[in-house]
């Protein structure tokens, strides 16, 4: 049995299942590796190209929040509040 690899940083529930996935030797080699770093470059790319800025007023008292959260996260704030909306957009957050 292989060593439990210490974590780096803490990890979400669907990261530290990955991890512990790989620990256990569930992780197979492909045999079209040319492919598939292939199609994981043309989805990062697209990726990026699908965004769309957009500008909206905050309150101050917001953004210091909105900081704040971000940080203990490691992340910008706007970084942040984009990560928000899209976790909005997608269903996983609900609004009454």
């Amino acid at each position: 049995m292989s060593k439990k690899r210490q974590p780096i940083f803490d990890l979400d529930e669907e990261e530290q299942e990955l991890s512990d996935s790989f620990d256990r030797e569930e992780w197979k080699s492909t045999n079209h590796l040319k492919k598939e770093v292939s199609l994981a470059k043309k989805t990062a790319a697209n990726y990026f190209r699908e965004k769309e800025k957009i500008s909206i007023r905050v309150q101050t008292g917001d953004m210091d929040v909105i900081r704040k959260m971000a940080a203990e996260r490691g992340l910008r704030p706007h970084t942040y509040i984009a990560s928000v909306l899209h976790q909005l957009a997608a269903g996983h957050i609900h609004t009454k």
